[in-house]
């Protein structure tokens, strides 16, 4: 057990990273998201971990999209095509 991992027979704190974005979307089960809570309520470096998910898929979504320019769209498309043509 590490330093940071609670003494609890519940989720490790790699499980609990590996939860995240479904506990986010809300793709957990009842039972899964007691546990994920549970650990997360006695486990700090866990919270400071899902705030900072949390921000960051914040701030991911609030920036602009560039569009691609023409001319990459034109390669990528010869690209994928002489790519898929090659596929047995």
């Amino acid at each position: 057990m590490t330093a940071h991992e609670p003494e609890t027979e519940g989720l490790t704190c790699r499980e609990v990273v590996g939860l995240l974005a479904d506990y986010l979307e809300s793709a957990l089960g009842q039972e899964r998201m007691r546990e994920l809570e549970e650990h997360l309520a006695g486990c700090e470096p866990c919270r400071a971990y899902l705030n900072t998910y949390q921000r960051t898929k914040a701030l991911t979504a609030e920036t602009e999209r560039v569009a691609m320019p023409e001319e990459m769209k034109d390669r990528l498309r010869q690209f994928l095509l002489r790519a898929l043509s090659n596929d047995p």
